[in-house]
């Protein structure tokens, strides 16, 4: 995964700034029916809540999922038109946006951030965030727990460079974890859950008070500037935002689909979806200045190179019907809310 995150970074040097795609025009919906959209995903979270709302049945167009470990190389991925979408949380989009990368943010949603943790063992002498002075902390390069450990220490009044930063993807970080090669492990959910299950993991910090718990569908300019792939990332965002409040009132189910999809065990599902779930949001100034404040704090730990203007990154042309369909849901599927709907 660091490779991945160097590999944007460096991309984005080397790259002039890039442009916003231009809106594109309607298109004939029997166009959709040509169109593959490749759709990013992590441990099966979006396919899983798409299935979990019967949101996966009848597209209009066809979905092929790639998996990824994290955010980072999903997005390097989507630089690199490789898929067309993806989600992740907030620290992928700043490391993009640092580097340039020709992608944009087109929705936005926002979890419970007691999800993104530093755990410890449950033997582990470490009690507080003080504690951490001096620890080994594994994390992932430019993920949201990234920017976790970055907040976090900054509440505490203390900096980066008060701990060893160990870069690993999680399922290398897990293993380094329970080993007792670190001495902590920054991760989100369903690794929490996992570890506190599993190991019995004890959080010494959540994103309470530090993390802004948002979250993103980022998109390739390829496809934003593509009529019929624009088109049909229009209705999957929708669908994602009419999924995702679905959730809210049928827990159970998303957790036993998620379990399903992806062989983790019903018991890490329950209590992952139990902290809460991501609900849409508008993607707005808020959101922005949230996310620039995040920005400038690796900027000036010196992990980014300059400013990075985030809402440069940021597209807007969807941020109606996303919201729409999670107001109402979509037409004739579990999810639809409209006045006289079944």
């Amino acid at each position: 995964m660091a490779v991945a995150v160097a590999a944007l970074v460096l991309a984005g040097c080397s790259s002039v700034p890039v442009s916003r795609p231009p809106v594109q025009p309607p298109v004939d919906p029997a166009a959709l029916a040509g169109v593959t959209l490749v759709v990013g995903d992590q441990k099966g979270g979006s396919r899983s809540l798409l299935r979990a709302a019967d949101l996966l049945d009848d597209l209009p167009y066809r979905i092929e999922w790639r998996t990824f470990t994290a955010g980072p190389p999903l997005i390097e991925a989507a630089r690199a038109g490789a898929i067309d979408v993806g989600g992740t949380g907030n620290t992928p989009t700043i490391f993009a946006a640092a580097a340039r990368a020709r992608v944009q943010v087109v929705s936005a949603n926002r979890g419970n951030v007691t999800s993104d943790a530093i755990l410890v063992r449950r033997d582990s002498p470490i009690r507080t965030v003080a504690d951490l002075c001096g620890a080994r902390i594994a994390v992932g390069k430019g993920t949201s727990a990234h920017g976790q450990v970055l907040s976090t220490l900054r509440a505490a009044g203390m900096t980066l460079d008060d701990v060893d930063l160990t870069f690993l993807a999680p399922a290398d970080a897990y293993g380094a974890f329970r080993q007792g090669d670190v001495d902590a492990w920054a991760v989100w959910d369903p690794y929490t859950s996992q570890a506190e299950l599993d190991d019995g993991a004890r959080i010494v910090a959540d994103g309470t008070g530090n993390a802004n718990g948002y979250g993103f569908q980022v998109a390739s300019n390829a496809t934003l500037a593509d009529p019929a792939r624009s088109a049909a990332l229009a209705d999957y965002l929708a669908r994602v935002a009419a999924a995702q409040v679905y959730s809210d009132s049928h827990r159970e189910q998303r957790a036993r689909v998620w379990s399903e999809e992806t062989t983790i065990p019903l018991p890490i599902t329950r209590r992952a979806v139990a902290r809460g779930p991501d609900l849409p949001v508008p993607l707005d100034d808020t959101v922005v200045a949230s996310q620039q404040a995040l920005a400038d704090a690796f900027s000036e730990a010196g992990v980014i190179p300059g400013r990075a203007d985030v809402g440069a990154f940021v597209d807007r042309r969807y941020e109606a019907t996303t919201l729409a369909a999670a107001r109402d849901g979509i037409p004739g599927t579990p999810t639809d809310r409209r006045t006289g709907a079944r």
